[in-house]
This record gives C-alpha cells, sequence and structure tokens, in this order.
C-alpha cells in the first residue's frame, strides 16, 4: 500500500505510524483519516507486529487535529469521489460488527475502535490538539517532548470531541482535569501534562520516538498473550461495577489457559520462572528494566 499523508514502517516487531503532513502540522483530512484505518487494520491483523508507535512528521507538531481548512470533520467520512482513497478502507466483517457496536471508525481515523489489544505508544513530538490530543490518548503511554503541548483547541471553533477525547482524557487524568481542559480549552505544556498523568514520560525534544521505539522493542521481548489478555480486561473493565469487571478478568485469563498457543506461552514462562531460565531469575544478570531485582528472586 502507497500511503501518501501517513508512513508506515516495520522495525523488526514495531510498527512506527507517522502523521505525514507537516506544512500543516500533520493536521488530518480525509484521506489521511482513510490511510490511518488502513494502517492500524494493518497493524492489527499482522501477526509480526507487537507494538505499534504512533508519531508525528518534523519538530513541531504530534498532531493539531482535522485539517479545517478543507471543511474536514463535520461529519464521518464514508464514500470519497476518488476511487483510490475509497479502497483505502473495504468493508470487512470486522467493520460490520464495529458498526453494530456503535464503533465505527471516527472522524480522524479509527478512533472509535476499542478492539486493538497490541500495545501502542504516542511519541508527542510537538503539539498535540484537539483531535492530536485525542490521538495521544488513543495510546496507551505516551513519552513526550519538553516542547510539546497539549488543549482542546477545538473549543474555540464550537468544535466537539469526536474521536475519544471526552471519554479517554478522564479515563487517563481523571474526571475533573480532564474537565477543565475539555471546557476551557486551555493549553498545558509537558511538564504539566505529565504532573496530572497524560504524560508517563518528557524527554529532550527529539528524542521521543527513540525512546518510544526503545520501550516498544522491549515490550515486544516478552511474552504476548498475557499481555493482550491484560490490556483487553482493563479496557473492558474500566467503568464497570467490580463484580462485572472481574467477571471479564477471569473470562481473558481463562483464555490464556485454553488457548493452545497462549497457554503454551504460559507453560513455558513457568518452566522458565522454575528453572531460572531467565535472566531475571539470575543472580548478577542485567535486570530487566524497570523490574526490582528483590521483588523475582524468590
Amino acid at each position: 500500500m502507497q500511503y501518501q499523508q501517513i508512513t508506515y514502517a516495520q522495525e523488526g516487531p514495531v510498527s512506527i505510524i507517522t502523521f505525514n503532513r507537516p506544512e500543516v502540522k500533520n493536521c488530518i483530512g480525509t484521506r489521511t483519516h482513510r490511510e490511518l484505518v488502513h494502517a492500524f487494520n494493518r497493524f492489527r491483523t499482522d501477526d509480526t507486529a507487537k507494538v505499534a508507535v504512533l508519531t508525528g512528521a518534523g519538530d513541531s507538531a504530534f498532531c493539531a487535529g482535522g485539517d479545517l481548512k478543507s471543511n474536514f470533520g463535520a461529519t464521518e467520512p464514508t464514500d470519497h469521489p476518488d476511487p483510490e482513497v475509497a479502497s483505502l478502507c473495504p468493508v470487512e466483517a470486522a467493520d460490520v460488527a464495529r458498526h453494530n457496536r456503535g464503533e465505527a471508525p471516527g472522524i480522524l481515523g479509527p478512533s472509535r475502535w476499542t478492539d486493538i489489544y497490541k500495545p501502542i505508544i504516542a511519541a508527542v513530538n510537538g503539539v498535540a490538539y484537539a483531535g492530536g490530543l485525542e490521538w495521544a490518548c488513543f495510546a496507551d503511554m505516551r513519552i513526550v517532548e519538553e516542547h510539546a503541548s497539549f488543549g482542546v483547541t477545538c473549543r474555540r471553533w464550537n468544535i466537539g470531541l469526536a474521536d475519544g477525547g471526552s471519554q479517554r482524557l478522564p479515563r487517563i487524568v481523571g474526571m475533573g482535569r480532564a474537565m477543565e481542559l475539555i471546557i476551557t480549552g486551555k493549553v498545558i505544556d509537558a511538564q504539566e501534562a505529565y504532573r496530572i498523568g497524560l504524560a508517563n514520560e518528557v524527554v529532550a525534544k527529539g528524542e521521543s520516538l527513540a525512546r518510544a521505539v526503545e520501550m516498544a522493542q522491549f515490550i515486544a521481548t516478552l511474552p504476548q498473550p498475557a499481555i493482550h489478555a491484560d490490556k483487553e480486561a482493563a479496557v473492558r473493565g474500566f467503568g464497570q461495577d467490580l463484580r462485572e469487571g472481574l467477571r471479564i478478568e477471569a473470562e481473558c485469563f481463562n483464555r490464556l489457559l485454553t488457548t493452545s498457543d497462549a497457554s503454551d506461552q504460559l507453560m513455558e514462562g513457568l518452566r522458565r520462572f522454575n528453572e531460572r531460565d531467565h535472566p531475571d531469575r539470575v543472580k548478577g544478570a542485567a535486570r530487566t528494566p524497570g523490574i526490582v531485582r528483590s521483588e523475582i528472586e524468590g
């Protein structure tokens, strides 16, 4: 597939998806929307792709939202007069199922999908405004450059959030902080984003992509079925009462025991633990980043 307004690069198990319209601060138009749907479906269905990193071209913008100069964003794009653009999003059974659940692709790409259980990391390398903030929230983690900023700037133009911002932002930073950003449209810098929990890490200018890829490469070394199961349980269980959340968790965990590939990997993990066949179980070996050795040397 030849993309024009995004790029898709594969570095081993890591898919790097880049908004590639730096001349307009990586704003998303109709073609960009279509290409994002195609790219994330490609990532979701490719068994060799373990983790996605999402970033923006250039050094000034991650994504500044929808391309308002093209009158884009008033309605969900469906048909398109350019057959090449329309062909980027053929209707598949999974798409029909999402439509039936009210999860058709959003205004600015597949932002209403909730069933990508592979990890996604945003490398926020500049402004993340309006729909760009929503895309940052689409990711599971955000590595943010020190000059980046966030804001629901569409507030100024009487344009609402349509790509998950009103739902994901409160889940990340809490309702009070989210409502302040959503109602006022105020812009916050990287340090404030870190303080309220929107940024997971703040790095120097130009370093977010390398750091995100480093993290993604590490995540890809871990057994994947349990990561997918736990992400699914967390996503589906959030906001449910405890009983339902625990039921969802049990459903996802039980799948690890009953699906052949997942159960094989689970048994291999138990073997490696018990036989100390892993660097984290060998005294003096280089430990896994972020793991406290005293917790795993039993």
